[in-house]
């Protein structure tokens, strides 16, 4: 999939890295609204705490909020992967290209390639990521909703805390999603590679174990960044000066194990979200060579 194609040009590439995005979000939020939750909850002073795992985090929000609470945030999250999505995956096959030609092969191009692509693409997203994150941590504390639509979010924050303000958690956003994106597509190129050079098929089952592979890889690596993203994002104002504010008051209140809060939801999204994404990639991508043929 993200070896690069001549008859597959950066518009195309772009609009099918898009689809596959969405459609890979739109089955997995509600893994990622569990995984919020988990990741965002505070230990109350006996150490209890208010949810309790995947199962109990989505039984609980189903029954207070309703089903379509899981599908929270999905509207920016769409927003979000139209322009993150299709830029990191799309820009991946001629950012690598690039590399190459300027004499930098191997994994360390694939690297390269990644966190460059993962760089340009959630800079231009992170409004949307903001959004998405405000609108899954409504109604964990009770109370009316502040935002009501996804549109309506972002002309709010823009002027409650203007411009700016729908850039906030930029620097943990670029570090998690640049070092991710490393992780997932390069991750996803290595395996790919070995299941093929072990002989197994360029097909359904080759590219749903490379998926989960890149899933694994990623959730591993990415956790304590995905913990410090979410946290400034969803902070009330004051709460955390910054990126290392946050690092060292979870750390120091928590432990390092707050850092890997909601592992098994975000295992399961990172690699549902893999896997469904780079199957329909790769039968998308097919598709369009044929009919370029």
């Amino acid at each position: 999939m993200t070896t690069n194609n001549p008859n597959i040009g950066p518009l195309p590439s772009f609009g099918l890295a898009a689809i596959a995005a969405c459609w890979a979000e739109t089955v997995t939020i509600p893994l990622d609204v569990a995984k919020v939750r988990l990741q965002l909850q505070k230990v109350g002073p006996d150490g209890s705490v208010r949810y309790k795992g995947l199962v109990h985090t989505t039984s609980l929000v189903v029954k207070e909020e309703g089903v379509r609470a899981l599908w929270k945030g999905c509207v920016p999250g769409l927003h979000r992967q139209v322009l993150f999505g299709g830029l990191r995956i799309g820009l991946y096959p001629p950012v690598k290209q690039y590399f190459e030609n300027a004499g930098l092969t191997g994994l360390p191009n694939k690297v390269a390639a990644g966190v460059t692509s993962g760089f340009i693409a959630i800079s231009v997203a992170n409004p949307t990521d903001l959004v998405k994150v405000r609108l899954q941590v409504q109604g964990r504390e009770g109370g009316p909703p502040k935002y009501t639509s996804a549109v309506g979010a972002y002309f709010k924050i823009a002027r409650e805390e203007g411009i700016a303000g729908l850039w906030t958690g930029w620097s943990a956003n670029v570090l998690r999603n640049s070092t991710l994106n490393a992780v997932e597509l390069a991750g996803y190129d290595v395996v790919k590679e070995t299941l093929l050079g072990f002989g197994m098929a360029d097909d359904i089952p080759c590219h749903f174990v490379s998926g989960l592979g890149a899933g694994l890889m990623a959730v591993c690596i990415g956790s304590p960044l995905d913990v410090v993203k979410r946290r400034l994002m969803g902070a009330k104002e004051g709460e955390f000066k910054g990126l290392l504010d946050c690092f060292v008051k979870t750390f120091t209140r928590e432990g390092p194990f707050a850092f890997y809060k909601g592992f098994i939801p975000n295992f399961c999204r990172f690699a549902g979200w893999q896997s469904t994404m780079f199957v329909t990639l790769e039968q998308l991508r097919a598709a369009y060579l044929r009919h370029q043929n």
